[in-house]
């Protein structure tokens, strides 16, 4: 067999998105031991770095080692105990998710749904929770399925009144998107590193508010071989022994009680995304999201091109795209691909083969590889007989960059 040798890719979909070169040099960096006080120094830097991105003080700010699932499945399992109520908003595809992994925990699962393409009201919020009294609300941010981002700021003081624990996914939201955690009152939040962070896909940073550090710890149970005769089990064990949180925060903490291997050059990889946030700053990231988001939306309109949900809610790195009639929606996903190495996604449920997505985030939301794909799409629907204004694109952008 040859070496990997991946092909060239732009990836404008709405993630993985095209690795930061610097967080791949990073990643390149030889192991060192676990414990090593150079790992455990990193590991400490990891920590307070990740306090930034997420606008925290939150002690309990590590990463929990796997794709962004795995914080999501972290979090639940580690809060939930069977037959606890959970409160979820779904917006999108990956409300069901939570919904998903909710019930495997034995949870008691209550939902809400607006329609594709919309987002929820903090009164409708509220209503639910008065007629639910969940322990857990539990909201994706960004969605990717619909684009849409879901407001937050007014749900935190909504748990606060009514003792309700608030949980977010804000995987595809983190760093491209406004997300001060603790001004909006987040208990927990999990995120991914294939977004808007720049990174790929394995490393799931988590920050847990001291309200939901005590839900975890009143189920701690370390090890038999580790544990001190001071560790004597409390509550119910959690259920999943991989994304025990109690046992992962002994782990990341000044015990460093031994739970698994650190996944070190995931380690380096998630600490470089989160030391090229902080030197950009996360204000600035956010503002070049929006800019290059925005540059897209108006890219894809100045094509001719419908886009779906309501924009104003919109996520600033995701664009929903209507396919238009009489084009074959895959079709020219492949030659997009083939003839220009630009990848674009498409859709899930009643989305799909109704919407491509396009993504502007991390490393990609910059003027040249927003300018490259629109030139591009203009190409291949042209190849494809759709009647597109020409330079549309392009120009209707360079309209939003010339401000």
């Amino acid at each position: 067999m040859n070496q990997i040798n991946p092909p060239p890719r732009l990836l404008m979909g709405p993630g993985p998105s095209t690795a930061d070169p610097r967080v791949l040099r990073a990643m390149s960096a030889q192991l060192v031991g676990q414990y090593d006080p150079a790992m455990t120094d990193l590991m400490n830097e990891t920590m307070e770095l990740y306090r930034e991105v997420f606008s925290t003080r939150n002690e309990q700010t590590f990463l929990v080692d796997g794709t962004s699932r795995a914080g999501i499945e972290a979090a639940l399992v580690s809060l939930l105990e069977p037959g606890d109520r959970m409160l979820v908003p779904v917006l999108g595809r990956f409300g069901h998710l939570l919904v998903e992994i909710a019930e495997r925990c034995g949870a008691e699962v209550h939902t809400i749904t607006v329609p594709w393409g919309e987002v929820f009201r903090p009164e409708q919020v509220e209503e639910a929770v008065l007629a639910v009294r969940p322990k857990l609300l539990a909201v994706v941010q960004g969605d990717t399925s619909t684009t849409m981002c879901q407001p937050l700021a007014d749900l935190g003081e909504i748990c606060r009144r009514h003792d309700v624990l608030l949980y977010c996914d804000a995987t595809a939201s983190l760093g491209g998107n406004p997300y001060p955690a603790d001004a909006w009152g987040i208990d927990v939040t999990t995120a991914g590193l294939q977004k808007c962070l720049g990174g790929p896909s394995g490393s799931a940073p988590i920050t847990l508010s001291p309200r939901a550090v005590a839900v975890i710890e009143a189920r701690r149970h370390v090890e038999a071989g580790i544990r001190d005769a001071g560790d004597q089990p409390r509550g119910r064990r959690i259920q999943s022994n991989y994304f025990d949180l109690a046992m992962v925060m002994d782990y990341w903490g000044p015990r460093r009680l031994n739970h698994h291997t650190e996944a070190t050059t995931m380690l380096y990889g998630a600490r470089e995304c989160a030391r090229l946030l902080v030197a950009e700053g996360i204000d600035n990231a956010v503002e070049r999201h929006r800019l290059h988001g925005a540059a897209m939306l108006a890219g894809v309109q100045g094509l001719g091109l419908g886009v779906f949900g309501d924009l104003a809610h919109k996520m600033n790195n995701v664009v929903a795209v209507e396919i238009p009639d009489g084009v074959d929606g895959e079709g020219l996903r492949a030659a997009l691909l083939a003839d220009f190495g630009i990848e674009i996604g498409t859709s899930f449920g009643p989305l799909h083969g109704r919407v491509w997505r396009i993504g502007t985030m991390g490393y990609n939301a910059r003027r040249d590889a927003v300018l490259t794909t629109l030139a591009a799409l203009e190409q291949v629907l042209r190849a494809c007989g759709a009647a597109v204004t020409a330079g549309g694109g392009v120009g209707a952008a360079r309209e939003v960059y010339a401000g």
